[in-house]
């Protein structure tokens, strides 16, 4: 089958992505929703050049989608009817077991007339970080709440003793409450690695960033 992604650059996506191709469906696109005023992918902050290089290293078209909070269903609904005509049958999401996205999703695919797909859905989410570790995903933690978690782990790539502090912060270890995000920068589905520095971190409110770019 042919489908396209929602692909956020972060962990989730990607492992649903994985799954969607180990399954021997082919990906036509990539749905990445950008932020117009500021320029980067919502919630996980990607940047104009970063998408490209996914692109690139995921060797699968981007769309990138650039809109207003205001318009978000509208836009990804347009970039749905763009990989239609790219011969998508479907269209994949990394959702676990929140039931209000699901609809969301659903109802967006319904609008423009594609299948629906949630690879993950009702996987343990623990279990989801454990897979990502096992298979080889290089999974960067790109921002924190820092009321919940410490700022030391920004740029981290998530490991067994990064889910320790994070089990020892009583969180879960998933962040599919927003804990935190991260950007994949390696796997098996990559045909090369992300190649990224990072910098200074930034702190918004109870939220904490840290830079990232291309080389």
């Amino acid at each position: 089958m042919k489908f396209v992604m929602a692909y956020s650059c972060g962990k989730d996506s990607t492992l649903a992505l994985h799954n969607m191709v180990e399954q021997g469906n082919k990906p036509v696109a990539l749905i990445t929703m950008v932020n117009e005023d500021a320029k980067r992918s919502f919630f996980h902050g990607a940047d104009y050049d970063m998408l490209r290089a996914y692109s690139e290293a995921l060797d699968i078209p981007v769309l990138i989608t650039s809109t207003t909070g205001d318009k978000y269903h509208l836009a990804i609904e347009n970039s749905l009817k763009k990989s239609a005509s790219l011969g998508a049958e479907a269209a994949c999401f990394g959702d676990i077991d929140i039931e209000s996205n699901r609809k969301w999703s659903e109802e967006r695919c319904r609008n423009v007339g594609v299948k629906s797909v949630f690879p993950l859905w009702h996987k343990d989410r623990s279990e989801n970080v454990y897979d990502l570790i096992d298979l080889g995903y290089k999974c960067l933690i790109k921002s924190i709440n820092n009321s919940l978690l410490p700022k030391e782990l920004l740029g981290r790539i998530i490991d067994e003793e990064v889910i320790e502090i994070m089990k020892s912060c009583d969180i879960d270890i998933c962040g599919e409450n927003g804990e935190y995000h991260t950007l994949v920068v390696d796997g098996p589905i990559f045909h090369k690695p992300i190649e990224y520095e990072t910098g200074k971190i930034l702190d918004f409110g109870e939220f904490s960033v840290i830079e990232m770019r291309t080389k």
